[in-house]
């Protein structure tokens, strides 16, 4: 027990003097130390739950530099041997690269003023550091799912023998169609044959819709696509959980596609480009390979103390995020759209 540091806790609201702790201190630092280990762990678990783009494709921690590349590899071809002929190895396979940029800094901040955190009857803290993982989770997903739509529309770059290498590919459900369930279903199977017939691994596939597409699905399309871990066909349509794959893509929802999101402009900070027309995407189907994520500063919190918590009686907290995204192999990535009638 020598060892053990003992710090204060349930004082959010005390005056430091009232338990022994005095400006500038060890023990005070370490009281506002905690409570930025607390906030850093609260904003980074509802980033975490929030998130949806981060695990599903390529992830490349960035060090010492501004951009990361990436390198394509085409088919190579098999020949048979002439009898007292030398294998060279001149069956290279054609070779592209991919660079992908950092985007300018990502913040979310807030002040946190003492006497508004004195007199509110609920933990300002705890809210305003979810409201912070939202929102970088929320610009995370954004961007690597515009990504993907823009990677289904592209030709892949290896255009040399024994290619072309395939490039992305666009599915149209028809007019009106981009919540039929029937038609999602059909679009399912159709991009499963894509995604085979042009080679792609068939672990890491996902699909990312509306949740009004996904409940469409819940509530019109038999039991043959819920997961039984969630029970029977009542218990799912009950909770509205349980959809969990088609033709073995497996499926998400999110508010953060570019959902009939029309014409969406290019923003400073954004090193890469991820602008486009997105006026009848309506989904996407896509397997790991489709994008890459290069990250520079993981989701991180910062917070003021000392001096400036002195003369602004309050802290301003900050959650960061330096990252950057672009399509990688055009092949793994399938839009979903939906022409307007």
């Amino acid at each position: 027990m020598a060892n053990t540091i003992l710090t204060p806790q349930g004082s959010i609201n005390k005056n430091p003097a009232t338990i022994g702790l005095t400006q500038g201190g060890a023990n005070y630092d370490a009281k506002y130390a905690t409570y930025l280990k607390l906030f850093s762990g609260e904003m980074i678990k509802a980033y975490e739950s929030v998130c949806i783009a981060k695990d599903t494709v390529q992830n490349r921690t960035l060090r010492n530099g501004k951009s990361l590349q990436f390198i394509y590899t085409g088919r190579m071809t098999a020949d048979y041997h002439t009898p007292g002929t030398p294998i060279l190895g001149s069956g290279d396979p054609p070779v592209a690269e991919k660079t992908i940029l950092m985007d300018d800094l990502l913040v979310s901040s807030a002040f946190v003023y003492d006497l508004d955190e004195t007199l509110a009857h609920y933990s300002l803290r705890s809210e305003i550091s979810a409201k912070i993982g939202h929102a970088l989770a929320e610009a995370y997903d954004k961007k690597v799912f515009r990504t993907i739509a823009k990677s289904a529309r592209t030709a892949h770059p290896i255009t040399a023998a024994p290619g072309p290498e395939p490039g992305g590919s666009v599915i149209q459900l028809g007019a009106n169609n981009e919540y039929n369930a029937q038609a999602l279903v059909d679009a399912f199977f159709e991009a499963a044959s894509v995604l085979d017939e042009k080679n792609v691994p068939r672990a890491g596939r996902t699909a990312v819709l509306s949740p009004r597409q996904y409940y469409a699905l819940v509530s019109q399309v038999d039991t043959n696509i819920l997961n039984r871990d969630f029970g029977n066909t009542s218990g799912s349509l009950t909770s509205g959980e349980g959809l969990y794959e088609i033709a073995g893509i497996s499926i998400r929802r999110s508010n953060n596609l570019p959902f009939l999101a029309g014409n969406v402009s290019r923003v400073n900070g954004e090193n890469n480009d991820y602008s486009g027309d997105f006026s009848t995407s309506c989904g996407l189907i896509y397997q790991r390979d489709a994008a890459a994520v290069v990250q520079g500063i993981g989701p991180q919190i910062q917070t003021t103390g000392g001096d400036v918590k002195a003369m602004y009686q309050g802290d301003l907290i900050i959650g960061r995020l330096a990252m950057g995204a672009d399509w990688l192999n055009p092949a793994a990535a399938i839009e979903l759209q939906s022409a307007r009638s």
